[in-house]
């Protein structure tokens, strides 16, 4: 499916506008003082009292409230300008690596648009035997179309990395892979050799996107999944956030932020979802909070993941039977709709900007609000509820 343009928030190239303006801050604090004037004139007559009341308006007057740099900014107005803009992401300046893009159709590619949107610089880490056909697409225009952004101008993906993100470092790879045609040609390719590149290149980032998922025996009930097969889904799908992370965080700048993306099969049963695979996303969430805690700590980084609604991605296709749950989710989530890929690549893009600076540690679903549902409405029992339904 093909990423189309950002709608879900209106991205512009302004500064950030959520705020209170000095304006508005002086003109409550001068009816302060006057009100102070009326009252405490008319009660107040020895010296020492009027010497407070001069003293309580000195510092009304001359002292800028304390909480005043935690505000943050909204609906400014321009000088000269009549009308109140909408409210904006901006992340000009800022530099994202997006790890997990091999196409344009899923979440990783949707995001990387609207980080660009915003004004972000991308990088992409794509899986090493994806590598050359990605490049070529790109090279060659096919893209072209899903690269289209609000402002009509194609994103610009500034450098391409190879990437396998299950192996930490050169010693990490076993001879089979080392030796593989697919991976013939490609160098410095696992994510430790990817984040020093970055760091040679480009010095830091500002944003880490980790949008890699892979189960070898997802097709499996989890009672029929090898050990091999459940720890390949743990390596690949979770593990490699952490690596991630671990890698990127040194050259991460303060109060950036890292994304990654997770299944509602973590939490609820999902039959056909197996492999180790709902075991592997109940892992990245829950080191999600654990590495909101770490990289808070140590880096002041952002750690939030988001619960995102089936899609039929290439990626996607691989569980055999997702058109079947997007077909699901329309009939049952609370909004019959169907799910856009950019609508999770803006709120990744809000996780990201300074709109979201108190946010961490959190889980965001981002589904049509198929995870507050108990039951699936679409059943023949519930047929005498008159559940309101748009069958379009």
């Amino acid at each position: 499916m093909m990423a189309v343009g950002v709608s879900a928030l209106q991205i512009t190239a302004a500064r950030p506008s959520v705020f209170l303006t000095q304006r508005t801050l002086g003109a409550t604090m001068a009816t302060f003082v006057h009100e102070s004037d009326r009252i405490l004139s008319s009660k107040l007559t020895s010296s020492s009292h009027l010497s407070s009341v001069l003293n309580i308006k000195h510092k009304c007057t001359t002292s800028r409230p304390r909480f005043q740099k935690f505000v943050t900014r909204s609906m400014s107005e321009a000088p000269g300008s009549k009308s109140v803009s909408q409210l904006s992401i901006d992340l000009k300046g800022k530099r994202a690596f997006i790890a997990g893009v091999a196409d344009d159709n899923g979440y990783g590619w949707a995001i990387a648009k609207s980080l660009a949107a915003a004004g972000a610089e991308i990088l992409v880490g794509t899986w090493v035997p994806a590598l050359n056909i990605f490049e070529m697409s790109l090279r060659r225009g096919k893209f072209d179309e899903s690269r289209v952004l609000p402002d009509g101008s194609l994103m610009e993906i500034t450098k391409v990395y190879p990437l396998d993100a299950v192996f930490d470092n050169p010693e990490d790879v076993p001879e089979d892979i080392k030796t593989n045609k697919r991976y013939a040609g490609a160098s410095n390719w696992t994510v430790q050799e990817v984040a020093e590149s970055v760091k040679q290149d480009f010095g830091s980032i500002d944003i880490l996107v980790h949008s890699l998922a892979n189960g070898p025996e997802v097709t499996k009930p989890l009672l029929e999944t090898s050990r091999k097969g459940y720890l390949a889904a743990v390596s690949a799908s979770s593990y490699s956030y952490v690596s991630l992370l671990k890698h990127f965080l040194p050259i991460m700048n303060p109060g950036g932020s890292s994304i990654s993306l997770t299944y509602i099969a973590s939490e609820r049963i999902i039959p056909g979802y197996g492999g180790g695979m709902s075991s592997a996303k109940a892992a990245l969430e829950s080191d999600t909070r654990v590495l909101a805690f770490e990289a808070g700590r140590k880096h002041k980084i952002r750690v939030n993941t988001i619960s995102a609604g089936p899609l039929g991605s290439r990626a996607a296709k691989a569980i055999g039977f997702i058109d079947t749950m997007i077909d699901y989710s329309f009939a049952n989530a609370p909004l019959q709709k169907t799910l856009s890929a950019d609508e999770v690549g803006n709120t990744a893009a809000f996780l990201a900007s300074p709109l979201a600076s108190a946010i961490t540690g959190a889980l965001i679903y981002v589904d049509n609000g198929l995870n507050a549902m108990g039951v699936g409405v679409d059943s023949p029992l519930f047929k005498d509820l008159n559940v309101p339904t748009d069958k379009h």
